[in-house]
């Protein structure tokens, strides 16, 4: 009875492993097939158009838990598998004092996505809330950036990837525009001026939102997309996006995009491509290095030519 009862046992725990194992393989196949132009092609094309990986790099891919961090990760994964350049990757989450139920999650979409996650604690949410109660989202963001580039250095990384996309890039223009009142954008690497020979890199540069959700729907995922203590109302998957007073401004920009791109499908990619087609002769300033130069500077020259 002992010898049938363990048998039995075994071969549940080997069927459980064989469901586990080929929903992660189903998971990979789908951004490869199902998702291939929204979500393959254009992260490869990021990282072949921006040279975002060389040889020989070791790239620390950052996951806080949401949606677009665990694509990135199975994307690098892939990438490793079936790319021709070389390269190592290591995958961290940074816990930055999450709740029981998000730290659960984050570990239980690590192991059905197959993805060996090394995690670290710090303290940043308390000490963001204790800094600055009324905003403590700068100062959160800032301290997130200084603890991940700590963790690279550490692990011997060259390079971290975040997984920013192409909306987040649409969302900062349109913000530096409305509230900062100048033109710049989020690109899509960026050398690190505190950690020398650090580069940080968003190899989901090119996809779209939409083409996230829509590959987290299709393989039934449920990730943590607001993990912070001051909007636990924002915790797991949410399906529609509301405009409530914590998320503020880049919540803003994400339903203008959403109302913009019912006006005409191509206004995004329009506002995407003018940040790589901009008119020196019809604007009125610029920057660069902290120099302003005005048009005026060269106005008369070109009248006399």
């Amino acid at each position: 009875m002992k010898k049938y009862t363990l048998r039995k046992y075994c071969a549940i725990i080997f069927f459980e492993t064989v469901i586990v194992m080929e929903r992660y393989q189903e998971i990979e196949r789908s951004i490869i097939k199902k998702f291939r132009k929204e979500i393959w092609r254009n992260f490869t094309k990021a990282v072949t158009d921006y040279e975002l990986i060389k040889e020989n790099d070791k790239i620390m891919v950052c996951i806080s838990g949401g949606k677009d961090s665990f694509l990135l990760a199975k994307c690098i994964q892939e990438l490793q598998r079936h790319g021709k350049v070389k390269f190592e990757a290591c995958y961290v989450s940074m816990d930055p004092g999450y709740n029981e139920i998000n730290r659960k999650k984050i570990l239980e979409n690590a192991q059905i996505l197959n993805i060996p996650l090394e995690t670290f604690k710090t303290e940043i949410f308390t000490v963001a809330r204790e800094l600055n109660n009324n905003y403590p989202c700068y100062l959160c963001a800032r301290m997130r950036r200084g603890y991940l580039y700590g963790k690279a250095e550490e692990l011997g990384c060259n390079k971290i990837a975040l997984g920013h996309h192409f909306d987040d890039v649409i969302e900062t223009t349109l913000l530096s525009m409305f509230y900062g009142a100048e033109i710049k954008t989020m690109l899509p690497k960026l050398h690190s001026d505190n950690f020398k020979g650090l580069e940080l890199i968003r190899p989901l540069y090119l996809v779209k939102e939409y083409s996230i959700r829509a590959w987290q729907k299709y393989n039934a995922l449920e990730f943590i997309n607001c993990a912070c203590p001051l909007t636990e109302n924002c915790v797991i998957n949410p399906e529609t996006i509301e405009d409530d007073g914590e998320i503020g401004r880049r919540m803003a920009m994400k339903i203008l995009i959403r109302k913009l791109r019912k006006e005409g499908k191509n206004i995004d990619n329009n506002i995407f491509t003018a940040l790589n087609n901009i008119n020196m002769n019809c604007i009125l300033g610029y920057k660069k290095d902290g120099k302003y130069t005005s048009f005026l500077d060269e106005y008369d020259d070109v009248k006399k030519m």
